[in-house]
């Protein structure tokens, strides 16, 4: 009886030992490893140590871990919701024998969910190091907050081909886009959805509100645009000018109105406020031509005696159908005008008319070098409505494309009379010469503001 125990306990025995010697082995190399942190400083707070082991300082430089860990976290939450729906066709499939799997379910519920899910990690990017003395995490930026592939494949870097540098002096080509973008992530992935090469959806008001709203400059799309099922040619230049443009060419879908006539101001439902009257073209022949009732009209012959022959070029800078640069083009000077279809067709209005329209809000840096223009004017667009910071920011960018002796003619702005003041120190402190000067009342409480200015050469 004694032997067949001692036969039984003996290999427990020696389990037993070994796991006595295995447990001393770990706690001694634990106090080994313990020792050695001790000595290299880790129980202390050295910022040295951290930054050379673990590139921490690198790290929070160039890696957006919360777009990784947001990444991380929507894989996850599709998992557990696939995870549920299976435990709850489970639990169903074991009260009911009778119930089976059915290709569509599978197909439906969990085949493209579990896709989805595969797809959204394969998207995830992780940072990589490079070699620039210490290493450094590179991340391409936002490249792990859109899911949309078209947005990513968009602002990935492009690498010039076989490693050569390019012409701008790079090594690879960076698209942009509006820093705003991030904080409109659905619109942004809903106007980039859509088949390459395929008709984009007439979605110019989703674009437009985007760029209102900072999400400027808007990513480049690779499908095409739509036009008017029944285009026709342009009149010629010598017609278009004062003649309302055929309104087949226009895509009339996304306005109120249907046509031209319905823009009329006399229509209280034509879809803008802003620029009434500006599609009627016997009023708009009596801009800036004829003398009117207001002091704070200038005409456009008095504007360019002042400089006589040196005005070819310039920026109207306002909301119209191209007007002003109609009449400057009669008189040999070249306008672009700025334009948005804030509620009509602004942009097609000036190209129709033979003229340039410019696509840009307040949000954008004007895509003009410095020092070139002779002419900037600017009328019913910025009014007081504008914060002062945003109009000196404005000014200050005028400033830097208009030439030395260029002009900024500014045009019936108006105001409230206790705000008065503000502006006149923002349209004064750049020092520029005043031409004309004139104030006049608008209303009680509110008053015009028109001024003729003059940049000083600034040779330094």
């Amino acid at each position: 009886m004694g032997r067949s125990c001692l036969r039984k306990c003996k290999p427990a025995r020696v389990m037993g030992w070994l796991q006595i010697i295995l447990g001393g082995l770990v706690i001694l190399v634990s106090i080994l490893s313990l020792t050695r942190f001790y000595y290299a400083g880790f129980f202390f707070h050295n910022e040295e140590i951290c930054q050379h082991f673990f590139t921490i300082r690198d790290l929070n430089d160039g890696f957006d871990a919360k777009a990784l860990s947001d990444r991380v976290g929507e894989v996850l939450d599709m998992l557990e919701s696939l995870q549920g729906k299976l435990e709850l066709k489970e639990q169903e499939m074991e009260k009911n024998k009778s119930i089976t799997l059915d290709k569509k379910y599978l197909e439906d519920e969990i085949v493209r969910p579990l896709h989805s899910a595969n797809v959204a990690l394969r998207q995830i990017r992780l940072p990589k190091f490079e070699e620039r003395g210490n290493s450094t995490v590179k991340e391409d930026p936002l490249i792990n907050f859109f899911v949309t592939e078209e947005i990513r494949k968009y602002i990935t870097p492009k690498e010039n081909r076989v490693s050569r540098i390019n012409l701008y002096g790079s090594d690879k080509v960076y698209n942009t886009i509006g820093h705003a973008c991030v904080l409109h992530k659905k619109e942004l992935e809903q106007y980039m959805d859509y088949d390459i090469g395929s008709y984009c959806d007439d979605d110019w008001n989703l674009a437009q509100k985007l760029m209102l709203n900072g999400c400027d400059p808007l990513p480049r799309r690779r499908c095409l645009t739509r036009a008017s099922k029944v285009y026709s040619k342009p009149y010629p230049i010598n017609e278009s000018l004062w003649r309302l443009p055929d309104e087949r060419n226009v895509r009339w879908g996304n306005y109120q109105c249907r046509n031209f006539e319905c823009l009329s101001s006399k229509n209280p439902k034509k879809g803008y406020s802003k620029c009434t009257g500006c599609f009627e073209m016997e009023k708009e022949k009596l801009k800036w031509v004829t003398n009117s009732s207001l002091s704070a009209d200038f005409l456009i012959s008095d504007v360019l005696a002042i400089k006589t022959g040196e005005i070819r070029i310039g920026l109207d800078y306002g909301i119209g159908t191209g007007t002003f640069a109609a009449r400057m083009r009669e008189k040999n000077v070249t306008i672009v005008s700025t334009a948005l279809n804030l509620g009509a067709p602004f942009n097609e209005m000036i190209a129709l008319r033979g003229l340039v329209p410019l696509y840009v809000t307040l949000n954008q840096r004007l895509p003009f070098f410095d020092n070139i223009m002779d002419l900037i004017h600017t009328t019913g667009f910025m009014d007081g409505w504008i914060d002062l910071l945003l109009l000196d920011f404005i000014l200050y960018d005028w400033d830097r494309i208009l030439r030395p002796g260029g002009l900024l003619w500014i045009d019936r702005f108006f105001c409230k009379r206790k705000d008065l003041d503000d502006y006149m120190y923002m349209f004064l402190q750049l020092r520029y010469k005043k031409h004309k000067w004139v104030i006049s009342p608008k209303s009680k409480d509110e008053i015009y503001l028109s001024a003729l200015l003059e940049k000083p050469p600034r040779a330094i």
